[in-house]
């Protein structure tokens, strides 16, 4: 995939709702076949920088190159080479699958015995091939996603975007939708997909971190792990908060993060080994701890780099 070409390239991209800045100067590269992500909290600015790459909201400033067209100067051209999924499910509730895809088909403009091939082609990508006369509105939530992924890829576009395509989908959905997305990647389609589930992001060759509207970080997940969770990693379980300032105070903590009902601390010295870490715990007044060393994730990523940013930014305004 390294000397693939860049099909999406992004340079300085900016947008402005008023005073309000929701994307702000952001550069990036996609490569033909890769599963980019692009992870942060809900209002970091995803939607908005897919809503411009797919040529539905102008950017205020900087450039954006979608399968060789510039976005700002023919957006119309753009929308017909690619495939988008929006946030907000999209088709039709009171038609059948089939009845949707037709709609889209036409959309597209594809039909008569082509409709008919990718109809059956599509069905089966999403295995929904038994469903094709079952009302959309009737479908599980899950199924109903990758009906909107079928739509989305109805006329074989080489980019699909998907702007949080499994939020609000049950566990065994999501893990079906990504083998899709997975297949889709493999057969040479670039997907350029938004999340805010950390676990997903594992699954994407490069991932992006948005954190409010700018690019905090970019590489691929073992990438990013090695760079912002460094060195050891273990998760604290059993006492109270109180527990937090002792660890801060290790010798070999370099930061203390809480973590649902526990704590994670990162650091480099061997007062982290687990057996170790529990018996000074215990010494120190806080007996019983469940201490386990951890192999990083993306979430523990995605804390320390919103922490940088927030101790960056601080340190822009008292300045």
């Amino acid at each position: 995939m390294s000397n693939a070409p860049d099909v999406i390239q992004v340079r300085n991209l900016t947008r402005r709702f008023g005073s309000f800045v929701a994307v702000d100067d952001v550069s990036f590269d996609v490569q033909r076949g890769e599963i980019f992500g692009y992870l942060g909290a809900n209002g970091a600015g995803k939607s908005t920088t897919i809503r411009m790459l797919c040529g539905l909201l102008e950017p205020s400033s900087g450039s954006a190159i979608v399968a060789g067209v510039d976005v700002k100067r023919d957006p119309e051209k753009v929308k017909r080479a690619i495939g988008y999924m929006s946030q907000k499910f999209s088709l039709y509730s009171d038609l059948t699958v089939e009845e949707n895809i037709e709609f889209f088909g036409g959309a597209y403009g594809i039909g008569g015995r082509r409709l008919r091939e990718r109809t059956r082609q599509v069905l089966a990508a999403v295995d929904l091939e038994k469903e094709g006369r079952a009302r959309t509105g009737d479908l599980p939530g899950g199924w109903r996603q990758r009906l909107a992924l079928g739509c989305a890829i109805l006329h074989e576009p080489t980019i699909v975007f998907l702007d949080e395509p499994t939020a609000g989908v049950d566990p065994l959905s999501r893990r079906t939708f990504w083998q899709l997305i997975r297949t889709m990647a493999r057969a040479g389609t670039t997907v350029l997909v938004t999340t805010h589930y950390m676990d997903e992001a594992e699954y994407c060759d490069r991932v992006g971190l948005m954190v409010d509207g700018k690019l905090a970080a970019l590489d691929t997940p073992h990438g990013l792990k090695d760079t912002f969770v460094p060195g050891s990693l273990v998760e604290v379980r059993g006492p109270g908060p109180e527990v937090a300032s002792w660890l801060a105070a290790l010798p070999g903590a370099a930061h203390v993060e809480r973590f649902g009902a526990g704590f994670h601390v990162r650091g480099t010295g061997n007062e982290l080994e687990p057996a170790r870490l529990r018996d000074s715990l215990a010494e120190a007044g806080f007996p019983g701890a469940i201490v386990e060393s951890l192999e990083p994730t993306l979430e523990d990523v995605f804390l320390e780099v919103v922490r940088a940013a927030s101790v960056k930014n601080l340190a822009r305004v008292e300045a």
